[in-house]
């Protein structure tokens, strides 16, 4: 989503009230990175809304980062269901546009992927991951997306790692981890903790957890301490595995929406570790 910020960045106003869209984008953008999902997408959605009813040339891209603000955040919160109708028409819309759209179009068919892979679409996910890889190899400059571009990766081995074949999702993240920062850090040393646990290397899975302390993200709520789970389970010791995976409901429940994907697996995560405790 750095996008928005970059691509408003590029754009100085030459009057007062797009000085004041601009500075508005930029404070939703700084909310979204914030974790404050709820009300960037609720401002997102007013600004766009407030925008002339046929808006054409600045008011149209204006409104397009504002769209792709407010799926994005529903997205991180865990309705993803709810704003896919949107987002198909904001990507149909995005796709014949030119210039700097392109990459907003980018952006939100990332978007896409993660819907997808919470719907357990894993071949449409890995299809459309590959095919926006490929789209930004054929931009003229590659220097702006290379974010998109992580973020893509990470979500490919999540679909790869989901799929089963874990080698091939340990191999992207650990070949793009050393580049990632911040959600993009957290999200993919998850990725690489989970491919392991998929490959029964549970030591090595349980190591690596504690290797690194990624920045906290909102969106990634859990995610680290339902893999530190699978890994104590993996390794028999039930007691710790099962005070891992309260830990991550907790922090699902605290801070995803109620329709989050992962608050659902993490109680079945908690469930199966509790069932097969030979001391319950």
């Amino acid at each position: 989503m750095k996008i928005v910020r970059m691509l408003t960045d590029r754009w100085w106003p030459k009057n007062k009230a797009t000085r004041w869209q601009k500075e508005t984008l930029r404070r939703l953008y700084e909310l979204y990175t914030a974790g404050e999902y709820e009300e960037t997408e609720a401002e997102a959605w007013a600004f766009a809304a407030a925008l002339p009813q046929r808006p054409r040339g600045r008011h149209l891209f204006l409104g397009w980062c504002a769209r792709t603000l407010a799926t994005a955040a529903a997205i991180s919160h865990g309705r993803s269901a709810d704003v896919l109708p949107e987002l198909e028409t904001l990507i149909a819309e995005l796709e014949p546009a030119p210039g700097n759209a392109r990459l907003l179009w980018l952006e939100a068919r990332t978007s896409r992927v993660v819907i997808l892979a919470d719907q357990h679409r894993y071949t449409e996910a890995e299809a459309e991951a590959l095919d926006i890889l490929r789209a930004i190899t054929r931009l003229p400059h590659l220097t702006g997306v290379w974010k998109t571009e992580l973020c893509v990766l990470g979500n490919l081995a999540h679909v790869l790692r989901r799929q089963g074949r874990h080698e091939e999702a340990e191999a992207i993240a650990r070949g793009n981890l050393p580049r990632a920062e911040g959600r993009m850090a957290a999200a993919m040393h998850c990725v690489l903790v989970d491919s392991m646990n998929g490959q029964g290397r549970y030591e090595e899975a349980l190591a690596e957890a504690h290797r690194l302390t990624p920045t906290w993200v909102r969106a990634g709520s859990g995610a680290l301490d339902m893999a530190i789970a699978t890994a104590l389970h993996g390794l028999n010791r039930p007691s710790e595995a099962e005070a891992s995976a309260r830990q991550a409901l907790t922090a699902c429940e605290r801070f995803l929406h109620p329709a989050h994907p992962r608050i659902r697996e993490a109680r079945t995560l908690l469930d199966r570790i509790a069932s097969e405790d030979p001391g319950m």
